[in-house]
C-alpha cells in the first residue's frame, strides 16, 4: 500500500495569505495542516508516500516536509504542472504508484478517522475503490462537494461533483482507497466543464465497467480548511480535542495560566493571562496581554499590551496595544500596532509581511 497526498493547488479562497504560503502549510494548533495527513498515513504503517506539488509552492512543501525521515517514511515529490483535477493528480503519479493499491488524502483537509482501520477494511473486503463519506444535511454544503447517493444496503448508486440539485446526502470528504483499476477508469474519462479530470467521474467509470466500489461513512468530524472561517474552526476543534498542557517556556509569577495551555521552548510569558485552550509556539514573547481561548500563536511572535482570542497568528508577528483582536487569521511577519486608546473589536485576515497601524 502506498499513499498519495495532495499539496498542490492555488488556494484562491485563502488569498492573500496563500500568495506567499501554500494552504497545506498553514498551521492549525501550530502544526502545518499537511502534517496531520502525513501523521495519519504513517501511523497506518504506510512507508511510501507521494506528495503532489505545484510549480508555484512546491519548494515550500519540500522545505517543510523534507525526505520524510521524521515520520519514518520515504517521500517522493510529484509535480502537477496545473491544477487539473484529482484524477489528473493520480494520472501524473502513475510512475510512482505503479500497480500498487494506494490511499489518496487531500492535504488541506482534517478528518477524524483511523487510516489504519480503512486500510484493514480495504484489504479484507478487496474492493476496487473505497470512498470515505459523511452525511450532510445542509444542501448548500452539498452543492460545493462531490455527492454520493447510497441505497438502503449502502451501495453507491450515483456520484456527482458539485451538483446543483443534490440527490444524495453523503459528501466525499477527501480520502479514497484504490487499486490499480482506477488507472483504467481515468483513461476512460474526459475533462469536465471545469476542464478538470474529476475523481468523481473516474469512480463513476469504475462502476460503469463493473468494478466494485464500496463506501465508508465517517462518524467523526471533517474539516475543510479552504476559507478563513473554516481555518478558525479547524484550529478550535484541534485545540479543544488534542492539545495537552505543556509549559516548557518561562511564565513569571505575575501571570495567570488556566485551562489547557501549551507554551513551547524559548517562549516567555510576563504579566499576562492565558486562558486555554491556547498554543504558543517557540521563542514568543507575551507581555502585559490577554490570550483567550482557541488561539494559536506562531513561532517568534511578540504580543504586548494586547488582547487576542479565537485567532491564528503565524510566525514572527508583532501586536502592540491592540485592544481586542478576535476571529482573525494573521500571516507571517505581520505587525499590528496602536499608539492611542482604541475602541471596538478587530477581525482581520492578512497575508504575510503586512503592517497595520491603527
Amino acid at each position: 500500500m502506498k499513499a498519495l497526498i495532495l499539496a498542490g493547488g492555488k488556494g484562491t479562497r485563502l488569498k492573500p495569505l496563500t500568495n506567499t504560503i501554500t494552504k497545506q502549510l498553514i498551521p492549525v494548533a501550530n502544526k502545518p495542516i499537511l502534517f496531520y495527513a502525513i501523521d495519519q498515513v504513517s501511523e497506518a504503517g504506510i512507508r511510501e508516500i507521494g506528495i503532489i506539488i505545484s510549480p508555484e509552492t512546491g519548494r515550500f512543501v519540500k522545505e517543510a516536509v523534507g525526505d520524510g525521515s521524521r515520520w519514518g517514511c520515504d517521500i517522493t515529490y510529484i509535480l502537477q504542472p496545473e491544477p487539473l483535477g484529482l484524477a489528473h493528480a493520480v494520472k501524473v503519479s502513475r510512475d510512482f504508484l505503479e500497480d500498487s493499491p494506494f490511499i489518496m488524502h487531500l492535504g488541506d483537509t482534517l478528518i477524524e478517522v483511523s487510516v489504519a482501520a480503512l486500510v484493514t477494511r480495504f484489504r479484507e473486503t478487496n474492493p476496487d475503490a473505497l470512498i470515505v463519506l459523511q452525511q450532510v444535511s445542509d444542501p448548500n454544503i452539498l452543492k460545493k462537494v462531490g455527492v454520493v447517493q447510497l441505497n438502503r444496503a449502502g451501495k453507491v448508486v450515483s456520484i456527482v461533483e458539485k451538483p446543483q440539485v443534490p440527490l444524495g446526502k453523503h459528501a466525499l470528504v477527501g480520502i479514497y482507497l484504490f487499486n490499480s483499476a482506477i488507472h483504467e477508469a481515468i483513461s476512460g474519462i474526459k475533462p469536465s466543464w471545469r476542464n478538470e479530470l474529476e475523481i468523481t467521474d473516474a469512480i463513476r467509470e469504475l462502476i460503469r465497467i463493473g468494478k466494485k466500489v464500496e463506501s465508508f461513512v465517517l462518524d467523526g468530524w471533517w474539516l475543510d480548511t479552504g476559507k478563513k472561517d473554516d481555518l478558525l474552526l479547524a484550529n478550535r476543534v484541534v485545540l479543544e480535542r488534542f492539545l495537552k498542557p505543556d509549559i516548557r517556556g518561562k511564565v513569571n509569577s505575575k501571570s495567570l495560566v488556566s485551562g489547557t495551555v501549551e507554551v513551547r521552548e524559548g517562549s516567555i510569558v510576563e504579566n499576562s493571562t492565558i486562558q486555554g485552550p491556547v498554543s504558543i509556539a517557540e521563542d514568543c514573547l507575551i507581555r502585559d496581554s490577554y490570550i483567550g481561548p482557541f488561539t494559536s500563536v506562531g513561532r517568534g511572535t511578540i504580543i504586548e499590551s494586547s488582547s487576542i482570542e479565537h485567532s491564528v497568528i503565524l510566525n514572527n508577528c508583532r501586536t502592540y496595544k491592540v485592544r481586542h483582536l478576535k476571529d482573525s487569521v494573521v500571516g507571517n511577519e505581520v505587525e499590528v500596532t496602536h499608539d492611542e486608546c482604541q475602541s471596538g473589536v478587530l477581525s482581520l485576515f492578512m497575508g504575510d509581511n503586512a503592517r497595520i497601524a491603527l
